[in-house]
């Protein structure tokens, strides 16, 4: 078996209410991640993000990370994780301090940061980023990068992230019991745009909806900044559910018909296409339209959406989405999705495939599998700053703050 440390090997591991996918990439020579392993297994235990049976989580990971680990042929110790559910919160923040020596140091960044993120937070609460926007010196505002400016104030606005503390021992609970380390943990969304965003989307104004089984994981960026995540409850999972009660199938067999025959736009649908539907109980299978399954769906859809469309307008930052919506995970991916959004948000809508990784890459081109990938990318940076910092100290420094403006802190 190969050891991590001879590979450089980074994992990302996220347990979503439907699905736990296990990915591990090699960090190349040319600052590239290869894919070399791939696990996935059905999510059992999971409701809306949070954990509601301990064992059952546990056995779901660890035979993803056993399908991960023989793909790759390797052992692993640790994996970076990524966290959801509506205990999820953001706040935006305020630091000011006196610049020393009249030009801004690392040690001045540090400090400004460190007052933008001491605001109370309840004991309850577990601090997860602090996404440094930008920084004023004295009278100039909109800086991104202040080493080595002169001033005699400088102020920085901070996004951060908290989360429920009980919620994320439980996560942290469940890898422990795999026998993995867990390195970070990561908000969903957040991860998911390293893995789908391009730096123009990020510099005009995007907003990515990481929409999964239980949970509708939302970032928006504008200036190449965070201004706003936010966890919508609901997802994916009410799909199947109305799939399942309005035409008397297995819940198996609901999602099953979710995937493969469901259409978000009943005008997409011709009348004439028909499915097979099993029954319950041992009664004979029926044969029903595909457009009556687009009849159910796109009311769900309408309503899905139309909650963050609700969440964007409350961020106050509509009218700065220049470059539109991002969807990604599992239920983005029906067909008619993408056109129907555009209907209803009224601005340009795609659907985010993880991109710039290479090796097993056709085993991760898929929008479900965006927030792995992009924990993946997430660990690279850190170790791209550990490397760094060893070697050139000045020039991490500069790094650094990039990553700052990334959501890489």
């Amino acid at each position: 078996m190969s050891k991590p440390a001879e590979r450089n090997l980074i994992v990302g591991l996220d347990i979503g209410t439907s699905q736990v996918k296990a990915v591990v990439g090699e960090l190349l020579d040319d600052d590239q991640i290869s894919i070399v392993g791939v696990g996935t297994h059905a999510a059992k235990g999971m409701d809306k993000g949070g954990v509601n049976d301990l064992n059952l989580v546990v056995k779901s990971v660890q035979r993803a990370v056993n399908e991960m680990e023989l793909m790759a042929d390797c052992r692993v110790s640790s994996v970076f994780m990524s966290i959801s559910g509506r205990h999820v919160k953001c706040q935006n923040e305020n630091g000011m301090v006196p610049i020393n020596n009249q030009e801004v140091t690392q040690e001045d960044v540090d400090n400004v940061i460190h007052a933008a993120r001491s605001v109370p937070i309840a004991a309850e609460r577990r601090l997860l980023h602090v996404l440094p926007q930008e920084f004023t010196i004295d009278v100039q505002e909109g800086i991104k990068n202040p080493i080595g400016m002169s001033g005699v104030r400088m102020e920085a606005d901070a996004h951060i992230i908290t989360c429920a503390d009980d919620m994320a021992k439980n996560l942290v609970k469940c890898v422990e019991r795999c026998e993995l380390n867990a390195d970070q943990l990561i908000f969903s969304a957040l991860a998911s745009s390293y893995a789908v965003l391009t730096d123009d989307e990020r510099e005009l104004g995007v907003c990515v909806v990481d929409i999964g089984g239980g949970t509708m994981d939302i970032v928006i960026y504008t200036d190449g900044a965070i201004r706003h995540t936010a966890v919508i409850p609901v997802a994916g999972n009410q799909i199947t559910s109305d799939i399942a009660k309005i035409f008397r199938t297995p819940i198996s067999n609901a999602e099953e018909i979710k995937v493969n025959y469901a259409c978000a736009l009943k005008d997409m649908v011709s009348m004439e296409e028909s499915i097979e539907v099993p029954s319950v109980g041992g009664r004979a299978a029926r044969v029903m339209s595909r457009h009556t399954l687009a009849e159910v769906i796109e009311p769900r859809y309408q309503e899905l959406f139309e909650l963050v469309h609700d969440e964007i307008r409350a961020s106050g930052l509509e009218e700065q989405i220049a470059a539109g919506l991002v969807l990604t995970g599992g239920t983005a991916k029906m067909e008619g999705a993408v056109e129907f959004a555009e209907e209803i948000f009224q601005m340009p809508v795609r659907v985010g495939n993880p991109i710039n990784v290479k090796g097993l890459s056709e085993y991760v081109d898929d929008a479900g599998f965006a927030t792995v990938v992009g924990l993946l990318q997430y660990g690279k940076v850190q170790a791209d700053n550990k490397k760094s910092s060893k070697q050139k100290p000045g020039e991490s420094l500069f790094h650094r703050v990039q990553s700052w403006f990334k959501g890489e802190f």
